[in-house]
């Protein structure tokens, strides 16, 4: 085995910190609103969130906010969880595109253009279990690609990267259940390296075992966390995860379902709103994401296997899913396009070097002729091919990777500005205003992007715990009935009530049948004290 370069050691490890730099200089500074309080709140008390649960980002979480405890308040540190994270993957992303073109310095430029595009930076500024679910992404693809060129060395020892693929996987399904999209690639990655594998039943079973113990582990956090055993329950609960329907409810998404709209329909509207999308991600260098799948399919069948179905198969859920915001849901096939590209460009820089464009490596022997086209450990593009220092090839592959970044230099401010949340301190605004007006031992029948923060300041800073947050949820876990039904019960015991809904038509129906009162300061407008029209003779 060639030994690797220390610079194979430095490089990842250096873009990593660089990656990390660059989220947390843009980092929001606290306490957010929607689900970025949920993950700044739930992950430190080791609580269960919403479906899917997200068990390995909460533990993950909670261990995070224990170790940066040095570096400021929970939801601070939850947002400096993300910049890690972020640059995790800037830091695998240059270790797997070394396996895959032979050069650190196009590695390298990789590494850093993916952490400058606009999701991935933006992933890393605050509170988001997307940016686990990249870092898993990445460790899967390069855990494979492992495995791939390991077997060209012993392919009985190679097994243990495939195992650990299998372990990871299991992990990331408990952090995102974009992840079982991923299910189908994986099975034709292994099938087009090694065909026979079903023929090793110890492996295979080695495989599923390290997936299903994976994933139980980290989903056992939800019902013991939920109150399976009493005295283990978290002081917030999301759902009824101690019971099997409760379990089953979080951990497939049943609220979540009918979020698929017509995904065979308008294939050139959906085409076309992708294309934007990567021209706004990738710049210039969308261009060459197609010739990257190309050139990657001539080079690594297996991968441009792996990689086209997973962004495939990803693209075709996310074009169909209505949900929020689902622009995060594209960090995987950005990792994708970006390799593409790496791929691309070091087979440009083979090809003015030695003439070479798309030509695989010769197998090394017959038993490895199956996988002629695993990537191979040594650094030629890079400036070391074969233990010799090659000075035309490096200048050449610095180039490349000079003009590999280019795009991410020119869009460097504005992205930048897209990114930054270092000023976004909307959220700890409104939720000061509104603790400092709303009366003792008040009702807020609260909706959940406000309900969150409001959690945050009750259960992390200790403040205002004698109010009761009615939100939806709460509503249906504590079967409290409907909106109208919170209310009357605690307007007929003299206990203040308060309101946050964003219903246009809603808030007209409770307008009717209450008396609705702005809070006196202008952050918190939209919280309505709610008063009984009773007493001026209007029934309700």
């Amino acid at each position: 085995m060639v030994k690797r370069p220390r610079i194979g050691l430095l490089a990842p490890v250096g873009v990593g910190v660089i990656a990390t730099a660059l989220a947390t200089w843009r980092l929001m500074p606290g306490v957010g609103l929607w689900d970025t309080a949920e993950f700044q709140t739930i992950p430190p008390i080791l609580g269960t969130a919403h479906p899917t649960g997200y068990p390995t980002y909460v533990i993950l979480g909670w261990l995070a906010s224990i170790v940066l405890a040095p570096f400021g308040e929970p939801a601070f540190r939850m947002n400096l969880l993300s910049a890690i994270l972020v640059g995790v993957t800037a830091g695998i992303t240059v270790d797997l595109v070394r396996m895959l073109t032979r050069s650190t310095i196009i590695g390298v430029a990789t590494g850093l253009g993916l952490a400058a595009t606009p999701i991935v930076w933006a992933i890393g500024t605050h509170a988001d279990p997307h940016a686990l679910h990249l870092v898993f992404l990445a460790a899967i693809l390069w855990l494979l690609v492992r495995w791939e060129s390991a077997r060209l060395e012993n392919p009985l020892r190679a097994d243990r990267w495939l195992v650990a693929a299998a372990a990871v996987t299991g992990l990331s399904a408990g952090n995102h259940s974009l992840t079982l999209l991923l299910a189908v690639p994986i099975g034709l990655y292994v099938l087009a390296v090694e065909p026979s594998i079903f023929a090793r039943g110890r492996l295979v079973a080695l495989c599923v075992a390290a997936f299903v113990v994976s994933a139980a582990l980290v989903y056992l956090e939800l019902p013991l966390r939920g109150g399976a055993i009493g005295f283990l329950k978290a002081p917030f609960v999301y759902g009824r995860p101690d019971t099997l329907g409760g379990f089953v409810y979080v951990v497939t998404g049943e609220q979540f379902r009918g979020g698929l709209n017509d995904p065979f329909g308008d294939w050139p509207g959906k085409l076309a709103s992708l294309a934007s999308l990567a021209i706004r991600q990738l710049g210039p260098l969308a261009a060459l994401v197609l010739s990257g799948l190309i050139v990657t399919a001539i080079r690594h069948r297996a991968f441009a296997l792996l990689t086209a179905s997973a962004l495939a198969i990803t693209c075709f859920f996310n074009a169909a899913y209505v949900n929020a915001e689902i622009d995060r849901y594209y960090l995987g096939p950005a990792l994708i396009a970006w390799l593409w590209v790496a791929i691309f460009t070091a087979a440009v820089v083979d090809r003015i070097r030695e003439g070479r464009l798309v030509e695989a490596p010769e197998p090394a022997s017959g038993e490895a002729s199956e996988a002629a086209q695993a990537p191979v450990n040594t650094d030629s593009a890079g400036g070391r091919a074969r233990g010799r220092f090659d000075p035309i090839g490096l200048a050449v592959a610095a180039l490349a990777a000079l003009l590999l970044l280019g795009p991410t230099i020119a869009a460097f401010p504005d992205r930048a500005a897209a990114a930054d949340r270092t000023a976004d301190r909307s959220a700890g605004l409104w939720l000061d205003a509104v603790l400092d007006e709303v009366e003792p031992q008040a009702v807020i029948v609260s909706w959940w992007s406000y309900s969150t923060p409001l959690w945050y300041a009750q259960l992390i800073e200790g403040r205002r715990t004698d109010i009761f947050v009615a939100d939806d949820r709460t509503r249906i876990d504590m079967d409290l009935g409907e909106v109208t039904d919170v209310i009357d019960g605690n307007l007929a015991i003299g206990r203040p009530v308060y309101a946050i809904r964003i219903d246009s038509q809603e808030l007209l129906q409770l307008n009717l049948r209450y008396t609705l009162t702005p809070l006196e300061s202008p952050l918190a407008w939209n919280v309505l004290r709610v008063t009984s029209r009773s007493a001026a003779g209007v029934r309700p």
